[in-house]
C-alpha cells in the first residue's frame, strides 16, 4: 500500500502548504533527504491557537496542535517529492512555547511522533528532539520540523 492510499484509509487529507512567514522555503531536498522548514499549526491559513503551553494552551491542545504542525510539514514535504516517494522519517524536532515551569514538552510532541506512526508505521519510527522555547513565531504554541529520507 502506497502512503498516499494509507492516508485515504486513515481519513487524513494533507492540507495545502503554509505560506512561509519570511525568508525561507517551506522543505528543500539534499540527496536523499527532506529536510522542512519548521511548521505551526495553521488550518486553512489560519493559527489554530497562540499561547504558551501551561498556561493559555493545554498540554492535550498543544498535542493535537503538534499534530496538525506535523501535517503541515507532510504537506511541505509532498509537494517537493511527492508522499510517495518517502522511505523512512528520520528525525522529528518540535519546540513547545512553554510556561515557566512546564517540562511536558515530549508528550505534547508525541502528537507528531503518534502521527507519523500511524501513517508510515515501521518507516514512521525517528529520532526526536521536543525543547521547550519561551516565544515562537506569532505566537504559537508548538512548531515542528522534519528530516524524512526519500526513494
Amino acid at each position: 500500500m502506497s502512503w498516499s492510499e494509507r492516508l485515504k484509509e486513515l481519513g487524513i487529507e494533507l492540507p495545502g502548504v503554509a505560506a512561509p512567514l519570511a525568508a525561507y522555503v517551506p522543505a528543500v531536498q539534499s540527496g536523499k533527504h527532506v529536510y522542512t522548514s519548521g511548521q505551526l499549526p495553521f488550518v486553512d491559513g489560519v493559527l489554530a491557537a497562540t499561547g504558551k503551553v501551561g498556561a493559555e494552551i493545554s498540554p492535550e491542545e498543544a498535542k493535537g496542535h503538534a499534530r496538525t504542525s506535523a501535517l503541515n510539514a507532510l504537506a511541505a514535504v509532498h509537494a517537493l517529492v511527492g508522499i510517495d516517494n518517502v522511505a523512512r522519517i528520520v528525525k522529528v524536532v518540535g519546540f513547545v512555547a512553554s510556561a515557566e515551569g512546564f517540562t511536558g514538552q515530549p508528550a505534547v510532541v508525541n502528537g507528531a511522533s503518534e502521527l507519523l506512526g500511524e501513517v508510515f508505521g515501521d518507516a514512521g519510527v525517528h529520532a526526536r528532539s521536543a525543547v521547550g522555547v519561551a516565544e515562537l513565531p506569532i505566537g504559537s504554541p508548538v512548531e515542528v520540523e522534519l528530516i524524512v529520507e526519500v526513494q
